[in-house]
């Protein structure tokens, strides 16, 4: 970890425990410039640092996925993005009572639907925050959780102390390749089809009667380690 405000990095991670989270961690936003979109550059030229907060998805119902999401997985994945965005407000507010500026960033909002864009990439925030790394499956991957995390972003301006980024650790692991039934995750991390999993997904929503862009197998395949052993845990 950088030098920066340990303390508040504490009171931030105990708020974010008690909001329900799994894994805390902070990053610099320097780096991850080209994440942004739809946000003013004034906003993120002073919004110096990232808190990026994930919650562990309950590996009973991603269990129980056949080859395509169920509508218990469509429930559990909008009621989790709820959670998230509490969790991220009541951090955010923590932040602007220590005279901070907090700009809380939704779990789950598209702002560029033909790049697939969001406010900011959330997966990206939780990389540098050392939380995981972008696996094969083009998400990130937390060496306890793999992975089964939803995460949420707040930008802010407070001091903080900043987190190292992990080491790419897939290694020889391939569950998620044999997990895809578009055959859109390959050997390498760049080479995600990230057209042919869209179009997937289009197909597989449809014939399950949900509402929701989501799939769910890929991460169901790709469980890590088990149990809160992640340095940033909660």
């Amino acid at each position: 970890m950088s030098s920066g405000d340990t303390s508040n990095y504490e009171e931030l991670k105990e708020v974010a425990r008690r909001e329900g989270a799994t894994v805390f961690g902070v990053a610099e936003t320097a780096g991850l410039r080209d994440q942004f979109c739809g946000l003013s550059a004034l906003t993120v030229e002073r919004m110096a640092r990232a808190v990026s907060v994930g919650f562990h998805l309950s590996d009973a119902i991603l269990d129980d996925l056949a080859d395509r999401p169920t509508h218990l997985y469509f429930f559990h994945y909008q009621r989790v993005n709820i959670l998230l965005d509490s969790c991220a407000l009541k951090v955010a507010a923590y932040i602007q009572s220590l005279g901070g500026q907090a700009l809380p960033v939704p779990a789950s909002q598209i702002v560029d639907w033909e790049k697939q864009r969001a406010h900011v990439s959330h997966k990206h925030v939780a990389q540098q925050a050392g939380l995981g790394w972008i696996g094969r499956n083009n998400l990130l991957v937390n060496p306890a959780f793999g992975a089964r995390l939803r995460l949420v972003s707040v930008l802010t301006d407070l001091p903080l102390k900043v987190d190292t980024p992990l080491r790419w650790g897939c290694g020889a692991c391939t569950a998620c390749v044999s997990s895809c039934p578009a055959g859109c995750i390959k050997d390498r991390p760049e080479e995600f089809d990230h057209l042919g999993c869209y179009q997937q997904i289009r197909e597989m929503v449809k014939a399950a009667g949900i509402s929701q862009n989501i799939c769910g197998l890929c991460v169901k395949a790709c469980r890590g380690r088990g149990g809160a052993s992640h340095p940033r845990a909660c």
